[in-house]
């Protein structure tokens, strides 16, 4: 007797342990690692890129749906489940292991790497990698930003986690650049698109903590070439209160 009851109570935590049901696979699941390194400071790139390359995920198990985003591009793929686990499978032969660990969740991809997501707390109409920039934008550059270099000094600037941007003189949209070519252009630099109007330039930006400088970018390449951007002239010093 005094054996099988500490063997019910292993049984039992070990059972409850594992009891995910299919369902509890739904939903957005957004990248908070690759969010957390970045809000660390230094660069933004290479946060994304050692805790990428996927930013986000949705899964929908009653139809077998699957999608990806990796801050360029979205992925659409088919789900299918056993005993413990879901399998995302895409085209070109492209395998995701996924496992529910506690609250999060758990991929594997054909080569080994792992990563982990937790779920998005936004609607869940967000279009697929929304809800990881909303969570990035919020996180990397939410709050006051007073002007101390530039136009505009002493005004007081907001970066809003649905792209407008209000206080910095002439562009009231922002757009940081995740992947895909918009941040290949920018090279080991970090980048963000500012618009007025549907006419913007991309910049080169350095945030620190709660200092962030935002440059003019200089195209270095040749006129046959990849645009290669680089720090130009400093527009902007920003600090966070």
């Amino acid at each position: 007797m005094r054996q099988a009851l500490p063997l019910a109570l292993a049984a039992l935590l070990l059972s409850g342990c594992a009891s995910h049901k299919p369902e509890d696979f739904n939903g957005t699941w957004i990248n908070q690692d690759a969010i957390k390194a970045a809000i660390k400071g230094g660069s933004l790139r290479q946060a994304l890129n050692e805790h990428g390359p996927v930013l986000e995920w949705k899964l929908d198990v009653a139809n077998q749906q699957a999608s990806f985003s990796n801050g360029f591009e979205a992925v659409d793929g088919q789900l299918t489940s056993n005993e413990k686990q879901m399998q995302a499978n895409f085209q070109g032969s492209l395998v995701e292991q996924l496992m529910l660990d506690g609250d999060e969740l758990k991929t594997t991809d054909q080569s080994g790497s792992e990563q982990n997501f937790v779920r998005s707390k936004l609607p869940g109409n967000a279009p697929l990698g929304g809800s990881f920039e909303k969570a990035l934008y919020q996180a990397y550059l939410g709050g006051d930003w007073k002007i101390i270099d530039g136009d505009g000094k002493g005004g007081v600037v907001r970066f809003a986690d649905n792209g407008s941007v209000t206080g910095l003189p002439g562009p009231d949209r922002y757009a940081l650049c995740l992947a895909g070519d918009c941040a290949d252009m920018g090279g080991s630099n970090d980048s963000m698109w500012l618009e007025r109007n549907q006419r913007g330039a991309p910049f080169i930006f350095k945030r620190d903590d709660d200092r962030l400088e935002i440059f003019r970018a200089v195209n270095r390449a040749q006129p046959d070439e990849k645009p290669q951007l680089a720090a130009g002239a400093r527009q902007w010093v920003l600090e966070r209160d």
